[in-house]
């Protein structure tokens, strides 16, 4: 109980940390700052929210990873969605309806979950669903996007609900990002920005961080080119290698430090901008944070798995609540098991561990 405290405490200091670096970066522009400060006490009423269930015996994370379609436009090398299969082309069949989103946004909101990460596949096919997420305004939907279909109705309906916060991914500067995702989207995705910046609303940017790419992403001039473009938010998402052939690009240990290091002086250097990383510092939060320890992920189908890089369920929010789907088998034992906190090589300990999550549910079954 007292270690759960110690981790929702943490959670909850992520959370407003991330709140008033946001505030910090948008107080030039009014109609995205009263946003903020409106959300900023939502977001304290929702962290004692989890406090209080916390207390109660229920731990409840802070986000929520949601993946609201399996579709998507582009064929990027070394897409890991599209090696599990978890991505496809086309309309897929039995993904979760707008309403049946909707509700998954309202149950989060009423435990006191303040960010639901928008994944996919490709977000940004799911007009529906993102639509819903704009009417639920205690909550902040990043939007993690190609950028290759952000439209004039979406910069309409970010500016309406500004709890909508596209993100763009990219791998570097153009050569990296028209290298993995295709020639001609490093363009569209910043001529997407220009559009953005232009009716001044807020997005940011996401890059995987390889050993490749550590020092380009990190750079001085790699980080102008995203302040002039209008980016005031980047995420550092750590790779995370899904064959072995693919460990060489995986940080290490000492890469990893050299990055938080580097991201002090960035912090510091880029003050109008807000920088995150993940996983960051697990030591700091006693392990993975998946599972439900800080977030879990809900994909296309419904299924409450630990985490995008761990396609596991053994429960689904068609069939139960979303409170019931934290309580699940499988995130209990991942929890208890102490799998969660075991050392390991890339962004993610579950994606080495995928064959005990496949015989755990294996002998469930049987």
């Amino acid at each position: 109980m007292e270690e759960k405290m110690k981790l929702q405490n943490y959670l909850t200091a992520g959370v407003e940390n991330i709140v008033k670096n946001t505030m910090q970066v948008t107080w030039k522009n009014p109609a995205q700052s009263l946003f903020m400060a409106k959300f900023a006490l939502a977001s304290k009423a929702a962290s004692k929210t989890r406090e209080r269930l916390e207390r109660e015996g229920e731990h409840i994370p802070a986000f929520l990873i949601a993946s609201i379609t399996s579709s998507c436009n582009l064929h990027c090398a070394g897409c890991y969605a599209r090696a599990v299969h978890t991505c496809e082309d086309g309309e897929p069949m039995k993904q979760l309806s707008a309403e049946e989103w909707d509700s998954i946004f309202a149950q989060a909101e009423s435990l006191g979950i303040s960010f639901v990460f928008l994944v996919g596949g490709e977000p940004l096919m799911r007009r529906d669903v993102i639509q819903r997420a704009g009417e639920r305004q205690k909550i902040l939907f990043p939007i993690f996007t190609n950028g290759t279909l952000l439209d004039s109705a979406y910069r309409e309906l970010f500016k309406k609900s500004r709890n909508l916060i596209p993100i763009f991914s990219i791998e570097g500067r153009k050569a990296q990002t028209d290298n993995r995702r295709g020639k001609g989207i490093y363009e569209t995705v910043f001529t997407a920005m220009e559009h953005l910046q232009k009716e001044k609303l807020l997005f940011g940017c996401s890059v995987t961080v390889t050993k490749e790419n550590l020092q380009e992403v990190t750079s001085d001039a790699f980080l102008h080119h995203l302040k002039d473009s209008g980016c005031m938010a980047l995420f550092y998402i750590e790779f995370a290698p899904t064959t072995p052939s693919l460990q060489k690009l995986a940080p290490t240990d000492k890469e990893r430090r050299d990055l938080e290091q580097r991201l002090t002086v960035i912090r510091k250097d880029y003050p109008e901008m807000l920088f995150l990383s993940f996983p960051g510092d697990e030591k700091s939060s006693g392990g993975c944070i998946a599972a439900g320890r800080g977030f879990f992920h809900i994909n296309s189908h419904g299924g409450a798995e630990p985490c995008p890089f761990s396609p596991y369920s053994d429960s689904n929010v068609r069939d139960t609540s979303l409170r019931e789907a934290l309580h699940s088998e499988l995130f209990e034992k991942l929890q208890n098991s102490g799998a969660l906190l075991d050392d390991h090589v890339g962004g993610c300990v579950l994606l080495q561990k995928q064959q005990e999550v496949r015989a755990y549910l294996q002998n469930r079954s049987t």
